[in-house]
């Protein structure tokens, strides 16, 4: 059984829709141990995101160490059109340098940079998928789509 890091941009209504609907998936997955979603953290709290610089430097080394505690990374990729979250580029990147396998989500039918699509191991553009992932066996499907 894994530990999962939830990268995903939370900033809009369908993205907070499409980012609560992954963390349902992950909660009914049977080889989930546990999962983390910056989107749930208190770091994230709107009492105490304040913008400021000491609350920032909180949060990215909270989400680091979360990211390197995790077994596999789960990435949202949906965010405006062709344009993968900034943040969610970051973790990404980070993930993959760390050696941790990328499960990349995507469900709006967009091209996907190179950068991100290159470093999966596993692409769906289903959330229902995530509910029956083994993420013990991480069975690989690499993208197939068209990248820029």
């Amino acid at each position: 059984m894994k530990k999962i890091y939830l990268a995903g941009p939370f900033f809009s209504d369908e993205q907070i829709d499409r980012v609560s609907k992954v963390e349902a998936a992950l909660r009914e997955n049977p080889t989930v141990t546990e999962f983390f979603s910056p989107r749930l953290s208190d770091e994230n709290d709107d009492n105490v995101n304040d913008g400021s610089p000491e609350w920032a430097k909180g949060v990215f080394n909270h989400d680091v160490e979360e990211i390197d505690h995790a077994d596999v990374i789960v990435a949202v990729t949906d965010f405006i059109h062709e344009n993968v979250d900034s943040g969610t580029a970051f973790e990404i990147g980070y993930a993959y340098n760390s050696n941790k396998p990328l499960i990349l989500l995507q469900e709006l039918d967009e091209n996907l940079n190179l950068m991100v699509s290159q470093a999966g191991h596993f692409y769906t553009k289903s959330i229902e998928e995530l509910k029956t992932y083994n993420f013990s066996e991480l069975p690989a499907n690499k993208f197939t789509g068209k990248s820029f």
